[in-house]
């Protein structure tokens, strides 16, 4: 093998000549040199050239034209291949005679700058191609450079997102020299990127080396806090890891620390004093006579206190076990959360549990940190080649320097950081770059030692972080400085760090994120007793009913917060992070009522049913507004595109000065949190969804991503994937039209409310029970005992249950004109509620919660009504019979008539919902919002005989599905509809799919929603082959009309009899077309930037706002500027594969 390699190496040494002409014979023989296959013939069908050399890739412009470019070498799911060939100095004319321009294929030298230049243009070029490959495709691993018969440059992105190609596997080593490949290590790494290219992503294996050690670490930590308080050995345990992990980079003498345990373990009874003397050791630096060596100074409060607990012999057994580790491969990103659970007692037993893989903590921080200031250094290498190639190489190293000097002073904040697994992320990235712009300086002359002297470095003073539990904090503190250290060798190899080697740079602060106050005192009652709640959390068994009821002696002090105002946060550049999951409805059971009260006053913009983590997301909009952040991220919930949560994110977004916009957005992603101890079972971590969110001052366009494949949780995290679409991003996480924007119509006023909020188990009785209470015995009890249904009896199977209903009575006529009534609410309902916080709730204890008083004067009278379920997979709406009681998961349209009936039913208005309200739960399905989709909606203004038609087809729908459930009890709504779903896909029935067909008549029932859909297609006088989102567009359209209509006056009421009973009838008629609408703006010229680094800024900037434009085009935007001068940094991008010459010298990103 070492003879085939070298025979190869000498070979391929002496080539030369463009790559075009020997490319493929290297490629196939390097193929043949690590063992795997050659590439396979091209085909006319280019999906099936799934390895082949020159796969052909369509570049599609904006304007309709398109351009073919050829992938040097392409492997589907593995990696995108560009060639190109240097020349060695000696065989090439002296580069004083030849600017970059001059230099053709072939003849870039080697060792020069404009050889980095060349590579560094077929990095992007290789980018743009595996950005333009069909989405069918994937993103690849990979990207991978070749000078033929020089030397291989490997790039990598794990997250399979395309976003951040780095150099791998770190920017000191990811250049394989052609000599290079005689070392099997080296050929063994190509071998895998060509057949199992995600066997090589770091956090497969660290993450599993990781795990290990913080497994050791738990049981040493279990064992110690038999003799010592959990406090104590956190903090041994946080000086021995760090000793262990200081080791293993050589920080401290090799096999030292590991050594002095193991000779240790006859003589154990030393082991604090010899311990505490090498940290103090550590502490002040200097010569340790423990270690018999000079050890730096590591300071940083770390080693403030030296106290080492006293070990047994087993337990110092485990501690030369876990010191005995891979610690310079742990995993950062993962091993904070990791050690939190393993020194948390209470969490100790989750240690085994998911935790939140480091590919979806990736999937935020690159789009708020990494992108932006990796576009920094984009066009600082564009200056930088502008200025080499004019002979300034002064010039360049001062715009690397200044750079440099830029990287090691951004900051970046996590308001609620955790174990600081986000910081790390962030920390890494700027590590990697800052090896690359250290490379870039080593190329223009910079010596090692000058880069040195500086002490210039990025280093966790620039991680900011805000969090309330004090281990955690501590935790984030080590994990960042652990991250710092192994970067720091990986990216400057064996040069020492800065001394001292860790500081105490109080970036890590033990706070609350949102609010700060003078005293928190206790609330006293008239007695002067404290006043206490219930904890919120704890249950008992009801004695009576066997129930989970609130266990009233589990209680907690109420306080109150004097001098409440918001906590500063530190000044940033960025703030990037994943605040407590608490849902509005939670928040003062989970915070008490005296800090959600004065947190609700302090944060007067958020609403009172925001999620709390509206709180951070306002908060960071505001900084963001004000010019304070360039971007930031954050995690919250997948109910943001919900009412109460997107009303903070559209008041920002469509702010009149300083509006954000989205540039980045998930609205449904899987995430791991923690669970409440209300909901602990087995585990305290659950998979939930949750949404993730990057926002930047200005107007921008955006990247919105949904899931459309999860895999299982061993791909740690990258087996999700994404669908793209580009455009602007509103409030409500979607692109297009902006159905958001659409108002409330008296319209449709007073005329849906979701269902009655009982509030109380209790008031639901079985018909036996209901019997036995004097139903059909007691006069009267009929109006205040009814059916009752919920979302699964409407769409599944019925629960065949009734419901107490005593609203309008006091407790005193329940008393006497239903005794029965009464025992049965006064021990089922108000133990539950005696402890509920809502006065209301307590004191009127016979009553719903929500017993929907405002909507009852709609359904009185009225035989049948219409209702949905809030969330559920199909959007079905039926009548119900007047007598039935909906459940808060039901919404409801007060209304008999079935046009009602027939265009809620229609494909119209069910793509409206689905754009209008939001997604809901681990089902991810569709929530029917009444507010935003039922009041804004505007149903058609059309003649009797329209509504006439939608009608009768609408009641023969109706009565269709109920007669197939009554014929056959076994069929649900839910089964009509999955099949109704198959039946549209054109897939093939199972035998039980054929079953419900049958049953169901669901053929039927597909030609009764075409008829209606025609029906109502030709009410609005719309072409039933509009697309969704024509569709869309002109009902946001319609909807501005007929609010602006209804500010004149003219109001089209749908039940006027009830809603407006003395308002004249309306004979207005909407024309049969609706306009749509444009606006074009008058382009304001722009100033000229003064320096290089702005104008490469400013010129990348005007191709994001219009693609396509020539220099001309572009210069004309600005004032003054010159063409030519355009012209020639767009040359010096396009090499540099920042840009693209696509077509009649325009140019594109």
């Amino acid at each position: 093998m070492l003879d085939l390699a070298e025979s190869f190496i000498a070979r391929w040494k002496r080539s030369s000549a463009s790559e075009r002409a020997n490319y493929a014979l290297f490629l196939s023989e390097l193929c043949d040199l690590i063992q795997v296959p050659r590439p396979e013939p091209s085909t006319s069908d280019e999906d099936a050239n799934t390895y082949v050399i020159d796969k052909a890739v369509v570049f599609k412009e904006l304007d309709g034209s398109s351009t073919t470019n050829f992938i040097d070498l392409y492997k589907r799911n593995a990696f995108v291949l560009e060639a190109k060939q240097g020349s060695n100095p000696q065989s090439t004319p002296s580069t004083s005679l030849f600017t970059a321009r001059k230099l053709k294929r072939g003849t870039a030298v080697r060792g020069t700058i404009r050889w980095d230049e060349a590579m560094l243009a077929a990095r992007g070029q290789a980018e743009r191609y595996a950005k333009a490959l069909p989405a069918s495709e994937g993103w690849p691993p990979f990207l991978i450079v070749v000078d033929v018969g020089h030397s291989i440059e490997l790039y990598a992105d794990f997250s399979l997102t395309g976003k951040a190609y780095l150099p791998f596997p770190d920017p000191r080593t990811f250049r394989i020299s052609i000599d290079h490949l005689t070392l099997s290590a080296v050929n063994e790494r190509l071998r895998a990127i060509w057949l199992d290219p995600l066997s090589l992503d770091p956090a497969r294996e660290t993450a599993k080396v990781t795990r290990e050690v913080a497994g050791k670490l738990a049981v040493l930590a279990r064992n110690l806090e038999q003799q010592h308080s959990p406090k104590a050995v956190a903090e041994f345990l946080t000086r021995c890891i760090f000793t262990s992990f200081a080791e293993d980079v050589r920080l401290l003498p090799e096999r030292g620390w590991l050594n002095l345990l193991q000779s240790l373990r006859e003589d154990v009874d030393n082991f604090p004093l010899m311990a505490e003397a090498l940290w103090q050791t550590m502490n002040d630096g200097g010569f340790s006579p423990i270690l018999r060596s000079h050890i730096l100074r590591f300071n940083g409060g770390l080693f403030e206190s030296t106290k080492a607990l006293p070990l047994t012999r087993d337990q110092l057994g485990l501690l030369i076990e876990a010191a005995d580790s891979r610690w310079r491969d742990v995993e950062p990103a993962i091993f904070g959360t990791l050690l939190e659970r393993a020194l948390d007692r209470e969490e100790r037993h989750a240690l085994g549990a998911h935790y939140t893989p480091r590919a979806y903590v990736e999937r935020l921080v690159i789009p708020t940190l990494v992108e932006p200031i990796r576009d920094d250094w984009r066009n600082a290498q564009a200056v930088i080649t502008q200025q080499v190639n004019a002979g300034d190489d002064a010039g360049a190293i001062e715009t690397a320097k200044a750079f440099h000097r830029q990287l090691c002073s951004t900051r970046v904040l996590d308001p609620a950081c955790g174990s600081g697994n986000f910081l790390y992320v962030a920390l890494e990235h700027m590590k990697r770059l800052e090896g690359e712009v250290l490379e870039t300086l080593h190329s223009l002359g910079e010596t090692q030692q000058s880069l040195e002297h500086t002490g210039l470095t990025v280093d966790p003073h620039q991680l900011l972080g805000i969090e309330l539990n004090p281990r955690a904090a501590v935790i984030a503190d080590l994990v960042l400085w652990i991250g710092y250290l192994q970067w720091h060798f990986r990216t400057r190899g064996d040069a020492q760090p800065p001394i001292p080697v860790i500081r105490n740079f109080h970036n890590i602060v033990e706070a609350d994120a949102l609010l700060t106050w003078k005293k928190r005192i206790p609330v006293l009652d008239k007695e002067g007793a404290p006043v206490t709640q219930w904890d919120g959390l704890t249950k008992k068994t009801n004695p009576t009913t066997g129930q989970e009821i609130p266990d009233e002696t589990a209680r907690r002090p109420v306080y109150e917060y004097v001098d409440a105002k918001r906590y500063k946060w530190p000044d940033a550049d960025f703030i990037v992070g994943n605040p407590p999951f608490i849902g509005g409805k939670d928040i003062r059971a989970e915070l008490g009522d005296g800090y959600v009260t004065v947190l609700r006053e302090v944060y007067d913009e958020v609403p009172d049913s925001a999620d709390f983590v509206m709180y951070w997301w306002q908060r960071s909009a505001e900084l963001s507004r004000s010019g304070a952040l360039r971007r930031f991220g954050l995690i919250t919930t997948n109910s943001l595109p919900q009412i109460f949560n997107r009303k903070v994110v559209a008041q920002n977004l469509n702010a009149t000065k300083d509006p954000l916009s989205l540039i980045f957005a998930i609205p449904d992603h899987p995430w791991m949190k923690s669970l409440g101890q209300e909901e602990r079972a087995s585990t305290r971590y659950a998979a939930v969804r949750i949404a993730m969110t990057v926002a930047e001052r200005g107007e921008h366009q955006g990247h919105l991503y949904r899931v459309i494949r999860e895999g299982n949780a061993r791909a740690e995290g990258t087996d999700v994937e994404l669908a793209e679409q580009s455009g602007k991003i509103f409030a409500d996480l979607k692109v297009g039209i902006n159905v958001a924007s659409a108002s409330s119509l008296e319209s449709n006023e007073n005329l849906s409310c979701p269902g009655v909020k009982l509030h109380g188990a209790g008031f639901i009785v079985t018909p036996e029970q209901a019997a036995s209470l004097g139903l059909g015995r007691i006069a009267g009890l009929d109006i205040h005992i009814r059916p009752y249904l919920n979302g699964r009896d409407l769409t599944g199977h019925s629960r065949n249950v009734m419901v107490i209903d005593l609203f309008g009575l006091t407790a005193q006529e329940v008393e006497r004109r239903f005794p029965e009534v009464y025992q049965w609410v006064y021990d089922h309902v108000k133990p539950e509620r005696d402890h509920n916080r809502r006065a209301s709730y307590s004191t009127k204890w016979w009553i719903f919660g929500e017993p929907r008083g405002f909507f009852r004067p709609a359904l009185a009278g009225l035989n049948r009504y219409i209702s949905t379920v809030e969330t559920a997979k199909h959007r079905v709406f039926v009548f119900l019979k007047g007598l039935v009681i909906p459940d808060n998961m039901l919404v409801n349209v007060a209304t008999t008539d079935a046009y009602a009936l027939g265009v809620l039913s229609s494909s119209i208005h069910v793509h409206w919902a689905l754009a209008a309200g939001g997604r809901l739960g681990i089902g991810n399905d569709p929530r029917y919002n009444k507010t935003r989709c039922f009041d804004p909606f505007p149903f058609p203004d059309c003649t009797e005989t329209q509504k006439h038609s939608i009608r009768e087809i609408a009641e023969r729908l109706d009565a269709h599905r109920k007669r197939q459930q009554q014929l056959h009890p076994w069929l649900t709504l839910t089964g009509m509809y999955n099949i109704l779903e198959v039946l549209r896909s054109g897939e093939s029935f199972t035998e039980e799919d054929r079953n419900i067909y049958e049953a169901g008549l669901v053929g039927v029932l597909r030609h009764l929603h075409d008829e209606l859909d025609s029906a109502v297609f030709a009410a609005y006088g719309w072409s039933p082959s509009l697309s969704t989102e024509q569709v869309l567009e002109n009902l946001v359209i319609l909807n501005a009309q007929r609010h602006s209509e209804e500010a004149g006056g003219l109001v089209r009421w749908l039940r006027p009899e009830f809603q407006a009973p003395n308002a004249a009838p309306v004979q207005a008629a909407l024309g049969d077309l609706l306009p749509i609408e444009s606006t074009t703006a008058t382009r304001r010229k722009l100033p000229w930037p003064a320096t290089l680094t702005d104008q490469v800024r400013a010129i990348k900037d005007s191709l994001r706002a219009q693609p396509l434009q020539t220099p001309q085009q572009i210069a004309t935007g600005f004032k003054p500027a010159s063409r030519a001068r355009v012209a020639e940094i767009l040359e010096t991008l396009t090499v540099l594969g920042q840009t693209r010459l696509a077509s009649d010298d325009r140019y594109t990103l």
